[in-house]
């Protein structure tokens, strides 16, 4: 691999502003570059551009997504940094994970199958990933791209619910505020009470096993002179390890009917918009046992693994299918969605010495074990 190649492979797909639902431009980017660096490249029916190289078993599944949040960031160099919208979140590690799928092809120690899949809308609905599941992908170990550190193993991820709720109360004049209720202080009432209906953050081992609430959007009301009378609120809620999406949901429905009891005259309607369970890889798999050896290779130091709050695509194939799954990748996660976005170019090239260490290291365990056949379906990607 030549390090100024890949450099400029990543700039070029920085330089394509990508927010969820507008891939299309580099959608067709990435399926003519992967094309050049020896891929067999389709795009399915809803733009996910899919990457197979390599040949035999076993199939290392490596997904990434190249949309971002909203929000164009001028694409920078600066001081062995890349700035721009998407370095970390998340196109550094998925143009990493091309780059070394690439360069460990072409070693003959490399038997087996790499399958590159970059995704739509993953910071919107992860439409990308359910419709590759939705196909029946089938693959034997899958690694995410997505910002780690390139030092570190991210093994778990909280679940989430995503609820809007819809409070109504009677109205009159905002000059007698006592006689009526609001709707918008009830409604920050009720996320109160459905947090406290929690135990609190400081009871448990860490913030990754506490169920957490936080409003995301909130609104109701006029300039004038009525007192708010209806409300919209929309909670993110996450989901520890220990819990299932389906309990927590319960036990805010139970929150919110306690606080109906108590306030009878306010009418209060939820709808669940989405549900994601939580996910835990199994610390002793193949697949962790390879990415940390491949760390300690190229940094020469151990791997240090992390358990997550936030909720990715891992926790949504992880529970539809039966397999080992880690995600790893380059770059400072707290950088996500923020104005200085970027990542440390050689901590980029060395997460695609490990990510190709990673590849090798499966295709020599799976071999020496004589594990369970690959996969022959990569095919009904291909349109």
């Amino acid at each position: 691999m030549q390090e100024q190649q890949a450099v400029q492979f990543l700039i070029n797909l920085l330089g394509i502003y990508s927010p969820s639902g507008k891939e299309e431009d580099i959608s067709n980017f990435l399926a003519g570059k992967m094309k050049k660096l020896g891929f067999q490249v389709g795009v399915d029916a809803i733009g996910n551009v899919i990457g197979v190289i390599g040949e035999g078993e076993p199939t290392i599944f490596l997904c990434g997504h190249m949309d971002t949040v909203e929000g164009y960031l001028p694409l920078r160099v600066e001081e062995g940094k890349i700035y721009a919208r998407g370095a970390v979140d998340a196109k550094g590690p998925l143009a990493a994970m091309i780059m070394a799928a690439a360069e460990v092809a072409k070693d003959p120690a490399f038997k087996g199958k790499v399958l590159v899949a970059a995704v739509v809308e993953e910071e919107a609905t992860s439409r990308g990933v359910r419709h590759l599941i939705n196909e029946g992908i089938v693959a034997d170990y899958a690694i995410f791209g997505e910002p780690s550190g390139v030092e570190n193993i991210t093994i778990g991820y909280k679940g989430q619910l995503q609820l809007k709720i819809v409070v109504k109360t009677h109205t009159g004049h905002s000059s007698t505020p006592w006689l009526y209720d609001n709707a918008l202080d009830k409604a920050f009432e009720l996320s109160e009470h459905i947090k406290q209906s929690f135990p609190p953050l400081e009871q448990q081992e860490s913030p990754f096993y506490a169920v957490t609430s936080c409003i995301t959007k909130i609104g109701g009301g006029r300039a004038d002179s009525v007192i708010p009378f209806e409300c919209e609120m929309h909670l993110d809620i996450r989901v520890p390890i220990q819990l299932t999406a389906t309990q927590v949901f319960e036990q805010v429905q139970n929150a919110i009917s306690q606080y109906k009891e108590a306030h009878p005259k306010v009418a209060i309607k939820v709808t669940l918009k989405d549900s994601v369970e939580p996910f835990e890889v199994n610390k002793s798999s193949p697949l962790v046992h390879a990415l940390s050896a491949a760390i300690r290779k190229v940094l020469n130091k151990p791997a240090t693994l992390l358990r997550k709050t936030g909720t990715g695509d891992m926790n949504i194939l992880g529970k539809a299918m039966n397999l080992p799954i880690v995600t790893y990748g380059p770059g400072d996660g707290h950088l996500d969605h923020t104005p200085e976005e970027h990542i440390v170019i050689n901590e980029y090239l060395d997460s695609i010495q490990i990510y190709k260490e990673t590849l090798l290291k499966l295709s020599q365990l799976y071999h020496k074990k004589n594990s369970a056949n690959g996969n022959g379906a990569v095919n009904t990607f291909y349109r």
